[in-house]
């Protein structure tokens, strides 16, 4: 016998459930927060998920192991009234004591991961970090440069990240699951977050608060370099753009400044002194753009130069083509010169 709709499309959502459940446990995820953390930040947020897990486990068996015994050993059969407790003092007092000396035990661990957490260290690399829609604005505080979407920090160094949200923009969520907790950016209101870096590679994170209509597309990238490969990268990052040397590029550079965008991004050492999108001085040393969510080629800027709403809704970023008036030459140009900022 055929199975009923109902039942059918009932089975294919717990299976999708399931699907959903199985991806969130693939090891390699890169939001997979409960495997190969690299940061003592999300080491110890693991190691407290591990103590209350067990604890929260031991309870739910109990708990439920009480109430079948209950409902079975005290239940109503014929000639007999099921048992009642209500107005049992002392069952009452043990029932709330238990939970309270649980709860209690749990604090101890839970309060001092926080505390710990919170502790600022002397030689900490200080960033200010800036949510906006949809990207992220790092500020090297000690370094004097900008960036945008992609942080760098070197191994074994502590990380202070003051989170700062913009009074005309939303509260977003900085979270960086294999390094560190998630911390919510509130406007007019600073937050931070503390860790420290013990393993070298490629982070993913992402906002966690929604914030508009491409919250899912505000990403960003960590990356964890060796002392010597950060400095390196310091020392690129603050100096001024080179003067394109193709001619493609040049012209671009000539659009580039002459339109809106010279009035919403900064170039060092160039005209464009704009604070409303982010520092492009060295775009072409990164591996993505727009909140982390594009490749970095010439397909993606060409078609994000001409028509950014598009690629991502919401964004602030006019349309080259339809509200700027470039043409495709245009677009080429100003392509070749974002190419040359290296």
């Amino acid at each position: 016998m055929n199975a009923p709709k109902g039942g059918m499309r009932r089975l294919l959502a717990v299976l999708g459930l399931l699907a959903l459940f199985a991806v969130a446990c693939e090891s390699n995820a890169p939001q997979d927060f409960l495997n190969e953390q690299a940061g003592d930040a999300a080491r110890e947020a693991d190691r407290l998920w591990d103590i209350t897990f067990w604890i929260a486990v031991a309870v739910f068996v109990l708990v439920e192991g009480v109430l079948v015994f209950t409902i079975l050993k005290f239940r109503q059969r014929p000639g007999r009234e099921a048992a009642q407790f209500h107005g049992n003092t002392k069952l009452e007092v043990v029932l709330t004591i238990i939970p309270s000396l649980i709860l209690a035990g749990i604090a101890v661990p839970t309060i001092k991961t926080i505390f710990e957490a919170a502790e600022e260290p002397d030689n900490g690399l200080n960033i200010t970090v800036v949510g906006r829609q949809f990207w992220w604005e790092y500020k090297y505080d000690d370094l004097e440069l900008t960036t945008a979407n992609e942080m760098h920090i070197p191994l074994g160094q502590p990380v202070v990240l003051s989170l700062q949200g913009l009074e005309e923009d939303v509260i977003h969520s900085f979270w960086i699951p294999r390094l560190t907790g998630a911390q919510d950016v509130v406007p007019t209101h600073d937050n931070s977050l503390i860790f420290t870096p013990e393993k070298t590679g490629e982070y993913l994170g992402q906002c966690k608060e929604f914030c508009g209509l491409s919250h899912a597309n505000m990403r960003l990238k960590v990356f964890v370099d060796t002392p010597e490969e950060f400095d390196a990268w310091v020392e690129e990052q603050k100096a001024d753009a080179a003067a394109p040397t193709d001619s493609l590029a040049a012209q671009g550079e000539e659009i580039f400044l002459q339109q809106a965008c010279a009035g919403c991004h900064t170039v060092q050492g160039t005209e464009a002194l704009g604070q409303l999108g982010p520092n492009l001085t060295h775009l072409a040393s990164r591996s993505t753009f727009g909140g982390a969510m594009f490749d970095l080629d010439e397909e993606n800027l060409r078609d994000w130069v001409a028509d950014a709403p598009s690629m991502k809704p919401g964004v602030l970023m006019p349309s080259g083509t339809k509200e700027l008036g470039l043409t495709p030459e245009d677009v080429n140009a100003i392509v070749a010169y974002l190419q040359s900022l290296e």
